[in-house]
């Protein structure tokens, strides 16, 4: 397995046998300091990996850019046998490929690999209601978690660093940006915090911080929230939340959401794109529309203050998560490559 990119994957720190990664180098000519040309310094990367190693598969993700740069590869290496897999994570087509300077190459990119999938449901109607591609064209394959590694009771345990006895800790992990719209966050919170003890721990970073860090201060919160920044190791964290709350405006399936539930923790969430999917509302968790603060304020206040409810949440959550287990998941890719390369 050959890994193509500008960085080292941070999960392969160390050896492993016959996982090689590739780092893409940019040329920093004068001419192109504005534009620094990535996509074609990836296209000739992995069209030097393909060729040198024999590679079968590129599975490439992202249609835009990344399928673009497969597709032109494919053309260089010029062999019957090297195929494209494309998988379709969100916003290369709900974002990215919507915009009118990208949407023909993100179309063409689409219809030119040799197998898509999407990573949930509402992703694959999305795309074959805005793109120019076949149902039968894309295979729903979710993203997946290693339920050894999020799991409640795998690391120590950190509550005491973040709250004081009998306080519940209510959690948020997100690149804070406006789709993720972290200021609902700790508005839900400081509704939260009026009845029931807690405190809210945001993990991550992002142009929005500031002005979430403005908001705890109109709420009179700002002495219950904790800014723990970038983060590599969230399991651990995860593993100390009673709640974990996603109050986005789009999301194509929640990953971070479906971690959470691994470390069995409830989720209240937003009801858009793939979340239904992936968290059961009134089984593992609490689904409501988008902007309504006061409804997933209600939901949250429901399952803390009930010690039995919240327990039967818990396990619903690991529960649910199970279904998308790296050990279940990771073989419907394998068996999908044998179907594309069997064309």
């Amino acid at each position: 397995m050959h890994f193509i990119t500008y960085a080292q994957p941070f999960r392969l720190a160390s050896f492993i046998e016959n996982v090689y990664y590739h780092e893409v180098e940019i040329p920093s000519y004068p001419l192109f300091e504005s534009h620094p040309p990535y996509t074609l310094a990836l296209t000739v990367a992995i069209q030097n990996a393909a060729m040198k190693h024999n590679l079968e598969i590129l599975h490439a993700h992202y249609a835009f850019p990344h399928a673009t740069s497969a597709w032109l590869a494919k053309q260089m290496v010029n062999r019957d046998d090297f195929r494209v897999v494309t998988t379709l994570h969100g916003t290369d087509i709900t974002l990215i490929g919507q915009d009118p300077s990208y949407r023909s190459i993100t179309e063409f990119s689409i219809q030119r690999s040799d197998g898509l999938t999407a990573v949930s449901d509402y992703l694959r109607r999305e795309t074959i209601a805005r793109f120019n591609v076949p149902e039968d064209r894309i295979r729903v394959i979710p993203n997946f978690v290693d339920l050894d590694l999020y799991k409640r009771d795998t690391h120590p345990c950190h509550r005491s660093k973040f709250s004081e006895t009998g306080e519940k800790i209510v959690m948020h992990i997100s690149n804070f940006r406006p789709v993720k719209r972290v200021e609902d966050v700790v508005r839900v919170f400081s509704r939260i915090q009026r009845r029931i003890p807690s405190r809210l721990v945001l993990i991550g970073d992002g142009p929005d911080r500031g002005r979430v860090e403005e908001v705890a201060r109109e709420e009179g919160v700002a002495a219950r929230v904790i800014f723990l920044g970038k983060q590599e190791s969230v399991a651990e964290l995860l593993a100390c939340a009673d709640l974990f709350v996603l109050p986005s405006s789009t999301e194509s399936f929640g990953l971070v959401a479906l971690e959470a539930m691994a470390c069995g923790v409830p989720v209240i969430a937003t009801r858009i794109g793939g979340v239904p999917e992936v968290v059961p509302d009134g089984i593992a968790g609490c689904l409501a529309d988008v902007g309504d603060v006061d409804g997933m304020a209600e939901a949250a206040v429901a399952l803390l203050s009930d010690s039995a409810r919240w327990a039967a949440a818990s396990d619903n959550a690991r529960a649910a998560a199970e279904r998308y287990s790296i050990h279940r998941v990771v073989p419907e890719y394998e068996q999908y490559y044998e179907e594309v390369m069997a064309r």
